[in-house]
């Protein structure tokens, strides 16, 4: 099987971050001492980027994209999105947990920042990856490389943060408000990520419908929802005529981490942040249901 080597700066920029991912997650392992369970997650984060990254240069070096079970036009750039993601929330995390007030051994902490420094590295490397591999204007491309394709891995990974903000302790048991929030989450999470897998496995011409309608149509019914919820969610969480509390408590300053408010402040923010996705997401779905009529 001949190997195929070309040299350009996609090859390169994957090779970058396949290294900074690998050095991040040995450094954790081997000197990082994580005793927390937030450890795992970025471990988690910074393995699961350089597995990939692996199998994508593997395969594009063998040649082997056209007996590749999913669509290459979609996969390396869906991955590439979410590895920085993933290192991103990695990034940030882990010096949140292990690096603020930490009071370990200097050898320790040194480990701790170098994880830190090639996990930003990483990042960086990652969103150089999908900066070059996007669709330009006028170019054919895959539709996960469409700035369309790009939101919704978007909306889908910041669904899964509110997922862990709002499970650890439960946050929307309180009042049936709270829970239609979490209803609002996953049913927006659940489509999204059928979007992303349809288009992965290039099963949209399976769908009994135009694909770019049901786009158009889905992301009004996401953008309605998660409107609802931004404005539902800090009303029963911060307003104390609905038993919130509106200022941050004293004790969560002493906290490891987040402090059960900080998570729900948290969750309102991501809330916000994922309306606005799903808002342009609506903007460009329409374009395109325009265009291709």
């Amino acid at each position: 099987m001949a190997v195929v080597l070309h040299s350009n700066p996609l090859l390169w920029t994957r090779l970058a971050a396949l290294v900074f991912a690998c050095v991040a997650f040995s450094v954790a392992v081997h000197g990082g001492r994580l005793n927390h369970g937030t450890g795992d997650w970025c471990i988690f984060c910074w393995a699961f980027s350089f597995a990939g990254s692996v199998l994508v240069v593997l395969v594009e070096l063998f040649g082997l994209q056209a007996r590749s079970p999913v669509s290459w036009k979609n996969f390396p750039i869906t991955f590439a999105c979410y590895a920085a993601l993933l290192c991103l929330s990695a990034s940030v995390i882990f010096p949140l947990y292990f690096l603020k007030g930490s009071v370990g051994p200097n050898e320790t902490r040194d480990f701790r920042i170098v994880s830190t420094v090639f996990s930003c590295l990483a990042t960086i490397a990652y969103i150089s990856e999908v900066s070059i591999s996007k669709a330009r204007p006028g170019e054919v491309a895959g539709y996960m490389a469409t700035a369309p394709g790009l939101l919704k891995v978007c909306e889908t990974f910041v669904a899964c943060v509110i997922f862990v903000f709002v499970s650890d302790p439960v946050l929307y048991d309180r009042h049936d408000a709270l829970k239609y929030c979490m209803s609002v989450y996953c049913i927006c999470f659940i489509l999204s990520a059928a979007v992303i897998l349809l288009c992965v496995g290039e099963c949209t011409g399976c769908l009994p419908f135009p694909f770019a309608r049901f786009l158009s149509a889905y992301a009004l019914l996401a953008v309605v929802l998660y409107l609802s919820a931004t404005i539902i969610w800090p009303i029963f969480n911060f307003d104390p005529k609905h038993g919130g509390t509106k200022s941050r408590p004293s004790g969560c300053s002493h906290a490891m981490g987040l402090c059960v408010w900080d998570k729900l402040m948290a969750v309102a923010v991501l809330t916000a942040v994922n309306f606005v996705l799903y808002l342009a997401d609506l903007i460009y779905s329409t374009r395109l249901v325009f265009v291709s009529a």
